[in-house]
Parts: C-alpha cells; sequence; structure tokens
C-alpha cells in the first residue's frame, strides 16, 4: 500500500453474494463512498460544493479485480487523483485487505464538474483544483471500527 488518503471499511454481511465474496456492484458503492471521504477531506463538505453552485457528475467508472473480498474483512481503500483536465477529473482507487495489504480491485472513476442550475460543464474553479493537485497523502478515516490509542 502507498501513502495516500486511505478509507478503512469492514465488509457487511449484507454485501456479500451466493459465493460469500462482495457482490460485483457493491464495489461501486465502495468507490463513491471512499471518493466521498476524499472530496470531503479536500474541499470541505459537499453541502457547502452544492451552495456555491457547483456540483459533479459520473462519467466513466472501471474496475478490475484480483481476488475476493470476505463479509467481515477490513478494506484499506486508497484513493489518489490520477488526471485533472479543464472541466473532468479522475480518481484511482485501489482496494485491499488491510490485514495483508493484499491488492483485492483497482478501479477508476471519472468526474465532469458541472453546474447546479442545469447541470452545464463548467471549468473545474482555479481554487478547487489546486486542492485537489495537493490532494490528502497520508490521512485516513476509519469507519471499520478502529481505535487509535492517544
Amino acid at each position: 500500500m502507498t501513502n495516500d488518503f486511505c478509507y478503512f471499511l469492514r465488509v457487511r454481511y449484507s454485501e456479500c453474494d451466493a459465493q460469500q465474496v462482495v457482490f460485483n456492484a457493491i464495489y461501486a458503492d465502495y468507490v463513491d463512498i471512499a471518493v466521498a471521504e476524499y472530496t470531503r477531506v479536500v474541499w470541505g463538505a459537499y453541502k457547502n460544493i452544492v451552495e456555491s453552485g457547483i456540483d459533479n457528475q459520473v462519467v466513466s467508472y472501471t474496475i478490475n479485480w484480483r481476488a475476493p473480498a470476505r463479509f467481515d474483512e477490513v478494506l484499506a481503500i486508497t484513493v489518489k487523483p490520477s488526471k485533472i483536465g479543464n472541466s473532468s477529473y479522475s480518481f484511482q482507487v485501489d482496494f485491499y485487505n488491510s490485514e495483508n495489504q493484499s491488492m483485492i480491485a483497482s478501479a477508476e472513476i471519472v468526474y465532469v464538474m458541472v453546474s447546479t442550475v442545469g447541470h452545464e460543464k463548467m471549468l473545474i474553479p482555479e481554487a478547487m483544483r489546486k486542492k485537489l493537485e495537493v490532494g490528502a497523502q497520508g490521512i485516513t478515516v476509519d469507519h471499520a471500527g478502529g481505535m487509535n490509542n492517544a
């Protein structure tokens, strides 16, 4: 694993299929959750972005699997920008078993920046672009029940 932003998530029973592994469509939810946590760190609350007249839409999502994820396994999901264009930006989202660091899957998701009125494509505002370029290396969000001792 890298020093990229990392979101920890524990696989829930309801996310598994008849083969007792995470159902393939659930990975889209995982990507959405991890990217939402990443952008919250980088840009702040989504509500504030929308209130400023800015939104985004997914235009592409691809995923490749290497191994299954199973019930109660803790996934370490890393997120980093992979390309920042004029109005679009993409994230590389990698899934690891948090215990042994083996890669489970790799995804790319592409967004286009749009206005909240009319959903017209727009340029990424410069302040948001700069924050996206800086990123969130080394930051973790733990929704898997992890505990830190201070």
